[in-house]
């Protein structure tokens, strides 16, 4: 039983109250620290990358930490808002506005609250890798395209195609304006440091690359005066966005509620990837996912109701957090409670920092999210697939991310269907002088065009044993093809034999 409890990541009092082992509290204390580095400049990022006050980023951040930080569900997985919710964030508030932002995270998280005491939640592991990969390439596209206007000096457009059409003003503010030319600077020393940090030592490396290039190029951008546009950030109190009794009367239109929808399954999907990810990283107790569902939907339901940021389990943070050495729900508890205390002791800290390098921090998310080396990889090995991923992908940058998801989904459904409806065909000429024709697999309508070619080549005047006694599923449109066939036959007096499936006459 001493085995089991040091193994256990915490034991609960009778009062119910989590009490985690003392023996491994330092090392949660210290990966809470590095998962607080990491989450604060995200955490500002996303929310400004969203086109809301970076307060509503925080508040999500610190409710990720204590709130879901204490469900039951996954032990090592940290939440908070995710760049690949900005998308729909943003068009969200676009849409029906700030105000209304709380009612439709509100009503996703409680949509996941229903999920999970359902037991739907290890459903999300049966989605289709390929559309999973899409719709993460399709988000991260659509987060670099954006947040190059930031670089640029420039208020980034609302829609996609404004982001499109806007590219060539965007290029020549970049080289032309001073705002512009610092911008780009900054941009490529933060993204320099961000991705070349884990060539350091590991000494080194033990320290966020985040934190480093946020520290590097703010400081450089104020020992250098440039002309950056810095990160505005005020009281939490004052930011709270408790939603009005005309948001509420907005919760049941069809759009609103549509929004939910989207709202729910995406970040239901996004939480339940990464847990996954991030349970092949520790050899702790694995994640529980419908536990963690009704972990999810209970903080999005709590940022709801303070009209802030939608929030999902983010894999940077989960893999800092697992990479720090924690043990324990402890870890991720503690780094929202830093947060908190960061915010209201010493909010101005922020305001060093340019929205340029938060952009940088936002595209460098963006790019992992694309993962360009998987798409490649499934390009060479399984190309069906990889179509089915660069379809979604591109319907999302075109469309927006529920069309596009949709769409890679009813893709992925028809090439599934395609997979599993294989049907061959073996022809022999007998001594009898009969051709047998034997069909195997699954004779389904969308293989009826191959099955009607075979048969109206037969001579009319050839003797026939059509043998499907081997076809695993004979759907009614085969079936009644096969019958007016041999119906036809037996009109013109050809000879014909016909062997059926089991239980099929």
């Amino acid at each position: 039983m001493t085995t089991q409890t040091n193994a256990s990541a915490e034991r609960r009092t009778g009062s119910g109250v989590p009490q985690w082992p003392k023996g491994t509290f330092g090392a949660d204390f210290g990966a809470s620290l590095v998962v607080f580095l990491v989450a604060l400049p995200l955490c500002v990022g996303v929310a400004v990358a969203s086109g809301v006050p970076a307060e509503l980023g925080i508040i999500t951040g610190v409710i990720g930490g204590i709130v879901v930080g204490l469900l039951p569900g996954s032990t090592m997985q940290v939440s908070g808002p995710a760049a690949g919710l900005t998308v729909l964030v943003a068009s969200a508030v676009s849409e029906h506005g700030l105000g209304t932002l709380g009612v439709i995270v509100l009503g996703a998280g409680l949509m996941q609250i229903v999920m999970g005491i359902g037991r739907i939640g290890t459903w999300f592991r049966a989605i289709s890798p390929s559309v999973v990969q899409g719709m993460l390439a399709g988000i991260g596209l659509v987060i670099m395209l954006g947040q190059l206007y930031p670089v640029g000096g420039l208020e980034q457009p609302a829609h996609t195609a404004e982001k499109f059409a806007g590219l060539p003003g965007l290029v020549v503010a970049m080289f032309t304006t001073p705002q512009g030319l610092a911008g780009l600077g900054v941009t490529v020393v933060t993204l320099v440091i961000l991705f070349g940090w884990q060539k350091m030592p590991e000494k080194v490396r033990g320290i966020p690359a985040a934190l480093v290039a946020v520290v590097v190029a703010s400081a450089g951008v104020w020992a250098l005066g440039l002309p950056l546009k810095m990160t505005e950030v005020g009281s939490l109190l004052e930011t709270i966005n408790i939603p009005t009794g005309e948001a509420w009367a907005a919760a049941v239109t069809p759009a609103v509620i549509g929004s939910m929808i989207t709202f729910a399954l995406i970040a239901s999907a996004e939480s339940l990837f990464s847990a996954a990810a991030v349970d092949r990283m520790h050899d702790g107790p694995k994640t529980q996912y419908n536990k963690e569902l009704i972990a999810q939907g209970a903080g999005n339901a709590a940022c709801g109701l303070l009209g802030a940021l939608p929030m999902t389990a983010v894999i940077v943070r989960s893999g800092a957090n697992v990479r720090a050495g924690a043990k324990t729900k402890a870890s991720r508890v503690l780094h929202g409670v830093w947060l908190l205390l960061f915010v209201m002791a010493l909010p101005g800290v922020l305001g060093f920092i340019p929205t340029a390098v938060l952009a940088a921090l936002l595209i460098q998310a963006g790019w992992k999210l694309l993962e360009l080396n998987k798409v490649v990889e499934m390009l060479r090995t399984n190309r069906p697939e990889a179509l089915v991923l660069v379809l979604t992908a591109v319907m999302i940058v075109s469309t927006d991310l529920l069309i596009g998801t949709l769409i890679g989904l009813g893709a992925a459904v028809i090439k599934t269907a395609f997979d599993v409806s294989r049907l061959s065909v073996k022809e022999e000429e007998g001594d009898d002088g009969y051709l047998r024709l034997e069909f195997g697999g699954n004779a389904t309508f969308l293989r009826l065009p191959r099955l009607l070619e075979r048969l109206e080549n037969v001579p009319a005047d050839q003797s026939v044993h059509l043998d499907l006694s081997t076809v695993r599923h004979l759907d009614q449109a085969c079936h009644q093809a096969v019958q007016n066939w041999v119906a036809q036959r037996e009109r013109d007096n050809a000879r014909t034999e016909v062997a059926m499936p089991a239980g099929v006459r």
